[in-house]
C-alpha cells in the first residue's frame, strides 16, 4: 500500500488526467446552457402581415436596382466641388 502511494503517476499522472478529461466534460456542458437559452424568436411571416410589414421576396432587390434608384435620384452633370472654411489653425 505504501508502493502505490509513492507512485508518482498514482499520485500525480491520475488526478491530472482526470482533471483534464472531467473539465473538457463539464465545459461542454456550461458552455451548451447558452445555446439552449438564447432568446431568439423568429417572427412567421403571417403575424408580420398582422402588424402591417410586409416583406419583399429575397430576390428581388439587388445592387444593381439600388444604383440605378440612386442614380435617377442625384444629378452628377451640375455636380460642383464646393470648399468649407478651413478651422482656424490649418493653412492651405
Amino acid at each position: 500500500m505504501n508502493n502505490l502511494l509513492n507512485n508518482k503517476f498514482l499520485r500525480f499522472g491520475v488526478p491530472f488526467a482526470l482533471l483534464v478529461v472531467g473539465g473538457s466534460f463539464v465545459l461542454k456542458e456550461f458552455s451548451q446552457i447558452r445555446y439552449d437559452h438564447r432568446k431568439t424568436k423568429f417572427i412567421s411571416p403571417d403575424e408580420l402581415k398582422k402588424q402591417g410589414i410586409e416583406m419583399k421576396p429575397r430576390g428581388s432587390i439587388t445592387i444593381e436596382t439600388e444604383y440605378k434608384k440612386l442614380i435617377e435620384q442625384v444629378n452628377l452633370d451640375d455636380y460642383q466641388n464646393k470648399r468649407i472654411q478651413r478651422p482656424p489653425g490649418y493653412e492651405d
